[in-house]
């Protein structure tokens, strides 16, 4: 099952949070998308393992991703060495992703600016045919995406280039609302943390208003990019104009 975009999130959520809005583009452009969490967020201080797997596989047949799978990496532990590396090439050289979306290579969570280090160092590594991995008892071929995109998660940064996602936005905060556990509820008696304050789905929506105004449209997702970007020409560029 050759994808065409895979995002990856150290932590179920990490992605609907950073890059929904640009994986529902492309599955409505027909596109097979799909999502791998490193880790099943086991140190989050609401919710449960078992109620993580079931928001997240809400959240995916929400937005239509052909497939969402876990590596069931230690939260808060895995490190960025060989073993988490193989872990990684395995689903790449599975997959053959065209693009991968990654974390952010730094960020308030540690764990964030380690899995976008991590996910960038596996998808470099996939495309060395000396690296040998089996799935299933069968050799994989080497196969390296061709760009690796690293979304804006709690820290503002400067992206190099914004995704217009106004005509997804709604579906990425209804796919971000299907973590109910995680987000601000009145009858939960779980502990208040960062992400459950009141008010936080309503920074996440002016953080895409906000980068969708720098390009013209009411709502954007950013993305930044450690290799230099090419078009093929000028008419490639496209800055919309609000009516």
């Amino acid at each position: 099952m050759k994808l065409h975009v895979l995002a990856i999130g150290a932590h179920p959520d990490d992605v609907e949070l950073g890059c929904s809005g640009t994986l529902i583009n492309h599955i409505h452009k027909g596109d097979r998308v799909g999502i791998l969490d490193l880790t099943q967020g086991e140190l989050g201080s609401r919710g449960t393992i078992e109620s993580r797997y079931e928001e997240a596989a809400a959240s995916a047949a929400l937005m239509g991703v052909a497939v969402r799978e876990n590596l069931k990496m230690a939260d808060g532990f895995f490190e960025n060495n060989r073993a988490h590396q193989l872990q990684i090439i395995k689903v790449l050289r599975k997959y053959q992703p065209d693009i991968v979306l990654a974390n952010a290579l730094a960020d308030r969570h540690p764990d964030h600016g380690r899995a976008g280090r991590l996910i960038a160092d596996a998808c470099f590594y996939s495309g060395l045919r000396m690296i040998a991995t089996e799935l299933d008892g069968a050799a994989q071929q080497a196969w390296r995406p061709k760009r690796v995109f690293h979304y804006i998660q709690d820290r503002f940064a400067e992206p190099d280039f914004v995704i217009d996602i106004s005509a997804s936005f709604e579906k990425k905060m209804e796919a971000v609302k299907c973590f109910k556990t995680q987000f601000f509820t009145d009858s939960s008696a779980d502990p208040e943390t960062y992400i459950s304050q009141p008010g936080f789905l309503d920074k996440i929506a002016n953080r895409a208003s906000q980068l969708g105004q720098r390009i013209g449209t009411r709502y954007g997702e950013g993305f930044m990019c450690e290799s230099t970007l090419g078009i093929s020409d000028l008419d490639a560029l496209v800055y919309p104009q609000l009516a």
